[in-house]
């Protein structure tokens, strides 16, 4: 058991190390050939993000835990909304004003009611999977050409230029990618493994681990960016972050599975997991979008019920687990 619990705290740690260098390399690159800092933050940045939940997706996949890929997805939309936002937005309420944003939260409400209509045959088969992979496709090129249009005063561009990493030769930028790839492949499997260990030896579902621990340790590298972001007046690029990680996550992450390992699961998804993801993503359109305008706010009371809400749902599952309910 002792082995399991630092193979997961050692794969998350090199997750998150991966992640990092895996996003400065990939950003070096894309500086070096000429792409603009918007499109590397909305596509390479925004996208490298969520490299922590796509390759423990891959790895639970083929590892046969298909649930604990389900899991990550769904539970890291969940933590990136209720513990992250709230946790940011309750030390520095968040102001954005952002026009970018202000066009990239209907397209996270239609990703995630998209998805949610996927799954209500409570399966996930490979046509569920390719059409997700569509999506992926359309929304990337929607970005670029987002990125493209976008008027060099949306504040969002100068919080990216302001984040991306100091420029490097491309030999540089190249080894750095390939040894976070590297490391996000060998920690993405190490923590798989120690995840269902603790899952077996505790009779729990993959779909549950995937759900808490997993979901909270992958979404790790959000919390860090988005406070610190939050903290040095960035809020656009806060919420970015996790706007984007979230769209990533659902149609990317959601689509391994579905590919490599189609077939149903538990009825707990939806008439738990899936409202609870649902529920929170609307609460965060009602309360960073304004109709009037391109300035929305998440003020500390909305923080609080943000992170109540993440707290009582991880409850809710424990007692579940434990047979308490």
């Amino acid at each position: 058991m002792l082995i399991d619990i630092l193979a997961i705290i050692g794969g998350f740690a090199l997750l998150v190390w991966g992640a990092d260098n895996f996003v400065n390399g990939a950003a070096g690159l894309a500086r070096n050939f000429g792409i603009s800092p918007l499109l590397i933050g909305l596509t390479i940045v925004g996208f490298g993000t969520s490299a922590p939940e796509i390759l423990v997706s891959v790895m639970a996949t083929f590892n046969g835990n298909p649930g604990l890929s389900i899991g990550n997805a769904l539970g890291s939309n969940i933590a990136n909304i209720a513990l992250i936002l709230g946790t940011t937005a309750l030390i520095a309420p968040l102001t954005v004003h952002s026009d970018t944003l202000h066009r990239e939260y209907p397209i996270l409400l239609l990703v995630t009611f998209g998805t949610a209509a996927l799954m209500l045959d409570q399966g996930l088969q490979v046509i569920d999977g390719l059409i997700l992979l569509v999506a992926l496709f359309l929304v990337l090129f929607w970005v670029v050409r987002l990125g493209m249009q976008r008027k060099t005063d949306d504040p969002m561009i100068h919080e990216i230029e302001d984040e991306l990493p100091e420029p490097m030769t491309t030999r540089a930028a190249t080894l750095w990618f390939l040894l976070g790839l590297v490391v996000l492949l060998g920690s993405s499997k190490l923590l798989v493994w120690g995840a269902v260990n603790i899952a077996t030896a505790f009779g729990i579902s993959d779909l549950v681990i995937g759900l808490t621990i997993v979901a909270i340790g992958t979404s790790l590298p959000e919390l860090a960016a988005s406070i610190a972001s939050a903290l040095k007046n960035e809020h656009d690029l806060a919420i970015g972050n996790i706007i984007g990680s979230n769209i990533y996550n659902l149609l990317a992450v959601l689509s391994i599975p579905a590919l490599f390992q189609p077939g149903g699961f538990t009825i707990e998804v939806l008439l738990r997991d899936l409202p609870i993801m649902i529920g929170l993503t609307v609460a965060l359109f009602f309360m960073g979008y304004s109709f009037k305008n391109t300035t929305g706010h998440i003020n500390r009371l909305e923080a609080f019920v943000l992170l109540t809400a993440f707290i009582s749902y991880q409850s809710w599952l424990f007692l579940d687990a434990t047979g308490a309910l």
